[in-house]
């Protein structure tokens, strides 16, 4: 067995002496978002680094919705669910196509769309908000689910056609024209080369198209306003228009939010990490 060199074990060190700091760092607030949750009320903000009566009493009140911020607790959550769900299956959809079309089959003018598509990214999504507004108010879908999902793919997509047209383009060209040597059509190399060949790729970019409308509060708080039709991020804002904030409650619900997207990208973080095209071809 050999033993690492100084070199390789000064260099191990280094990571190590940067890596926990910063671990400590990014942990820190959600050991505090899980200490409020397991304290009472009155030990909420006692400063202690772990509560004297530890409980469970407000997950208790969150699952069971037994506070007025909280009646439509789970409607609120279920459309956070459908609309992030909903956003991630259209840009994938879209964003998948657009690539192929542009990297595999060299449509005419695709390049042109691709850079004007990454334009938008000049301006900040802030801005456009307002125009959004505008724009879902003009075509009726104020108040409804898909003004949040279209707003969504909207500013998902650029990011994703771009993303996923740079890994089309590491794929070997070799394998279309085999496909097509053996009577593929297009369709047929989308389906049967392309899709399986992509699926890190895929996995990572369905993952940021979720996780982005999971935790959208702008957009959500100026198109939706019914209470049950908002989503959770927005009804955690409600939290605060009150004098005496239930802060415990607050921070549960959060970290009960939070929860999914940790699940997701445990689910799928070997998809993420994984090669693009290992094996594809002989060498």
């Amino acid at each position: 067995m050999k033993l690492p060199t100084l070199r390789e074990t000064a260099t191990e060190a280094r990571l190590i002496l940067i890596g926990i700091p910063v671990l400590i760092w990014t942990m820190i607030p959600i050991y505090h978002m899980f200490l409020f949750a397991i304290s009472p009320k009155e030990d909420a903000f006692s400063g202690k680094l772990w509560p004297e009566h530890p409980t469970l009493h407000n997950f208790e009140i969150v699952f069971h919705q037994q506070h007025y911020f909280l009646r439509d607790f789970w409607v609120q959550f279920g459309n956070s669910a459908l609309i992030a769900a909903s956003a991630g299956a259209l840009t994938l959809m879209i964003a998948t196509a657009a690539a192929f079309s542009i990297s595999r089959l060299r449509v005419p003018g695709g390049r042109v769309v691709l850079n004007l598509a990454l334009f938008t990214y000049f301006i900040p999504a802030a801005f456009l908000a307002v125009p959004m507004y505008r724009t879902m108010g003009n075509y009726g879908l104020l108040n409804s689910h898909w003004s949040l999902i279209l707003a969504m793919v909207t500013i998902a997509c650029p990011y994703a056609i771009w993303v996923l047209k740079q890994a089309s383009d590491k794929l070997p060209v070799e394998l279309d024209e085999a496909a097509i040597m053996d009577g593929a059509t297009p369709l047929q190399i989308f389906r049967l080369v392309y899709l399986p060949l992509m699926m890190p790729s895929l996995v990572a970019i369905g993952t940021y198209a979720v996780l982005l409308a999971w935790n959208e509060y702008l957009y959500a708080f100026l198109l939706l306003s019914n209470d049950r039709d908002i989503t959770l991020p927005v009804a955690l804002g409600n939290f605060l228009s009150a004098d005496d904030s239930p802060w415990e409650l607050l921070m549960t619900t959060g970290f009960i939010y939070a929860l999914p997207p940790a699940a997701i990208y445990y689910a799928f973080r070997r998809y993420m990490v994984g090669g693009l095209t290992a094996g594809a071809v002989k060498s």
